[in-house]
């Protein structure tokens, strides 16, 4: 029985203050019937569900989501979706409101804070001052987390808000209970606040600046990681709102309107002055210019471009005005496919993350149970029960799930959003894993490490004259798509003008091809092919063929009537940054292998060339997986660069694969890393970045940890004031963040050596 296809639908979640609360609607989604997969984002505020849509209706997942106390909607356009500036105005107008609530906080805060800590400040009855300016800020400041608690205590669950609205109510009534019912309410009473808690206090203490003071840095926490994470998406965001807003459409006359690009259609012919955009994907129909391929690329260098050329949408022309016809246009776009593939990757999880998800889901419970035990613990040690109170609410306050939750999505949205900017796409947060382990990286040669762009250096014949060897040869590798046979033929229709048709035409894989040209029935490719059918190889030619394999260059024989009859010698240049390339990966501890189907001694001229000691040559393309997988026998971790369709085997076979972006959609779509600009260097910073990643997720979740496991522990043993741990409580989220936003200088760090 055949299975429906899956759907993948990503949802905007508002609500979530913590990783338990992702955690909590990751579990509902995946618990609803007819769903395969699901994801939530607590840094990206988003989840990802793979559902069987002939299971379920999408208003099903909304259901799931709001019946565990938050708000999803569904995207009401594809447009709307991919835009991303509909989230970004979202996250601006959180931030917005938080500063608000911040500030008048912190107004009404400070003085509660100076009269609690300054003796000299204070008069007589200052405590029911203090108790006035502390209320808004415990009612109305808190009152996100107080919210947010109730919703969640309504579904049976706790969150970090709940840590948190128990902390500053408990800290705020027991401040009552001392006002009115203790002596903390006498006139000319005076307290000063100890930032670490005396055993043996008395019941009249108050903590109406723990309750206030808590209140102000939870918020400001708060609002800063909103920023950040606005920041750490930024570089995803510019790159959706990169593309043009309106076009000039010609029309069948040539006259120009303008129109929304949402209108524009493929076939369509648009109008690209100096200085614009580029409105989508298309073919240059007139004009010559240069055009700034940077926002896709990474890569500075305007591209030359003229009739018959691609251009990207979102690239800026330069240089001419062009005529473009449209060959793809909205979500169909290179722009859109980039940002889904950064999307798809910050919505994923790395594996590193799953202990700390498994610790997220049970923190805020274990937490709560932990503070209760250390009230009970030291009221039966007998301390006082303002220093029990006080150990307990620090325990309280202090927790920080919202680090652990941060720890790997935010250095993946700034790592990968980085690595868009680059002109790198990381398809998915396991990838990271892979560049780590990796120690060999084998290297497909022709585009890859050489440009690929074939040319015609020389024709040796034998019994034939030049150009009738040129016009027969060119005829039959005219009907080939490969990058030598199109030289070939481009020389011969350039020297010769139209070439016949050919008939009966064949391909024999790695070997080469043959077809009847004039009722000639003609060879060309390697030697082995033509010497299967029998065709004696002069030693003249042969000479010709040493000479041209000793320098590096691809012979291709040509035969007919029984011989062979000529020799073409074709050439492809060595990329300049290939030799970089393979130095910087030499330097970064790999292996790198040269893989070609080429002969072995033009392999290893190339190889001398770039500095590469390992070659595999003369490899048919089918066993290029073959080559991969007795590597990986050897026990080696291998990455394959490669562009061709014939590398997209060994690049899905490879622990990692990495797909040269001027190379097939086949071998993009089989790679996990793709290499936008072509530029082999890109290889190195791919893993570089990759590398750096990788690590920035390890550091912060060794600090998230870490943080926990210490503070934890002095909070309970009654060590810390609640307002020192308020204060270390939202740095710890900031600290994360703040290490993930490292990330964006990767490349001016490289370059200092500092990652």
């Amino acid at each position: 029985m055949a299975t429906a296809e899956r759907t993948r639908l990503e949802l905007p979640v508002e609500g979530m203050t913590c990783a338990s609360c992702a955690s909590r609607i990751e579990k509902r989604l995946a618990g609803v019937e007819g769903v395969e997969a699901a994801a939530v984002n607590f840094a990206t505020e988003k989840a990802t569900v793979d559902y069987d849509p002939t299971a379920l209706e999408p208003a099903s997942l909304i259901d799931a989501v709001a019946e565990t106390g938050y708000r999803a909607e569904l995207p009401t356009a594809p447009e709307e979706a991919a835009t991303g500036e509909e989230a970004g105005h979202a996250h601006d107008d959180d931030a917005s409101r938080l500063r608000t609530r911040v500030a008048i906080s912190a107004a009404l805060s400070a003085p509660v804070l100076l009269l609690s800590m300054v003796p000299a400040l204070q008069f007589e009855n200052w405590q029911w001052l203090a108790l006035q300016l502390a209320t808004p800020v415990v009612v109305w400041g808190a009152w996100p987390f107080h919210r947010a608690a109730w919703t969640s205590l309504k579904h049976g669950v706790a969150t970090m808000d709940t840590l948190v609205s128990m902390g500053v109510l408990a800290a705020w009534l027991w401040s009552l209970y001392a006002l009115f019912l203790g002596d903390a309410g006498m006139p000319g009473m005076t307290m000063t606040l100890d930032l670490f808690p005396e055993r043996g206090a008395g019941t009249n203490e108050i903590y109406l600046e723990v309750a206030a003071v808590v209140t102000t840095f939870i918020l400001a926490g708060r609002y800063f990681e909103a920023r950040a994470k606005r920041r750490a998406g930024a570089a995803l965001t510019a790159l959706l709102e990169m593309g043009a807003k309106d076009v000039a459409v010609l029309d069948a006359e040539g006259r120009e309107s303008r129109i929304p690009v949402e209108q524009l259609a493929v076939g369509d012919r648009f109008l690209v002055r100096p200085g614009e955009k580029v409105a989508t994907d298309g073919v240059v129909a007139e004009g010559t210019s240069a055009i700034d391929m940077s926002m896709l690329t990474g890569e500075s260098a305007p591209v030359e471009v003229a009739p018959g050329d691609e251009v990207a949408g979102a690239t800026v022309n330069s240089g001419g005005r062009l005529v473009v016809r449209a060959t793809r246009v909205g979500g169909d776009t290179a722009l859109a496919q980039i940002a889904r593939l950064v999307s798809d990757a910050q919505a994923g999880k790395a594996p590193v993350q799953r202990l700390a998800d498994r610790v997220s889901a049970v923190f805020v419970p274990a937490v709560i149970v932990l503070s209760a035990l250390t009230l009970a613990f030291w009221l039966a040690a007998g301390e006082s029960s303002a220093f029990a109170f006080t150990a307990a609410v620090a325990v309280l306050i202090i927790a920080c799930p919202c680090a652990l939750g941060l720890a790997t999505p935010t250095a993946l949205m700034v790592g990968t959003g980085r690595g868009a900017q680059l002109g790198l796409l990381i398809k998915g947060p396991e990838i990271l894993e892979s560049t780590r382990r990796v120690d060999t990286v084998v290297l497909d040669k022709t585009g890859t490490v050489t440009t690929g762009a074939m040319s015609l250096v020389d024709v040796a014949v034998d019994s034939a004259e030049r150009d009738e060897a040129l016009r027969l040869a060119g005829t039959v590798e005219d009907a080939s798509e490969h990058p030598i046979a199109r030289a070939i033929a481009a020389a011969a229709r350039e020297k010769l003008g139209d070439l016949p048709a050919a008939a009966e035409f064949a391909n024999h894989e790695g070997l080469g091809v043959e077809a009847v040209v004039g009722g000639r029935r003609v060879l060309a490719g390697r030697p082995a092919l033509l010497a299967d059918e029998g065709m004696e190889l002069p030693e003249p030619l042969d000479a010709a063929r040493r000479e041209a394999e000793a320098q590096g260059r691809t012979a291709v024989l040509a035969g007919w009537d029984g011989r062979v009859r000529a020799v073409f010698t074709v050439a492809d240049t060595l990329k300049p940054t290939s030799a970089e390339a393979v130095e910087q990966l030499n330097g970064l501890g790999l292996r790198p292998v040269l893989l070609t189907g080429d002969n072995r001694v033009t392999a290893e001229a190339v190889a001398g060339e770039v500095g590469i000691e390992e070659t595999i040559a003369e490899v048919m393309p089918a066993d290029k997986a073959d080559v991969v997988a007795r590597l990986q026998g050897e026990e080696r971790v291998v990455a394959m660069v490669g562009d061709g369709v014939n590398d997209a085997p060994a690049l899905a076979k490879a622990d990692l694969g990495l797909a040269i972006g001027t190379g097939t959609d086949v071998a993009i779509e089989a790679s996990d890393l793709t290499l936008v600009s072509g530029d082999l260097r890109g290889a190195v910073d791919a893993i570089r970045l990759s590398r750096s990643t990788l690590r920035t997720i390890k550091q912060n979740l060794g600090w998230a940890f870490g943080y926990n496991v210490a503070a934890l522990p002095l909070a309970a043993a009654g060590l810390l004031n609640p307002l020192i741990a308020g204060v270390a409580m939202a740095l710890s989220s900031l600290s994360v963040v703040g290490n993930a936003l490292r990330l964006r200088r990767f490349r001016a760090l490289r370059e200092e050596g500092e990652l």
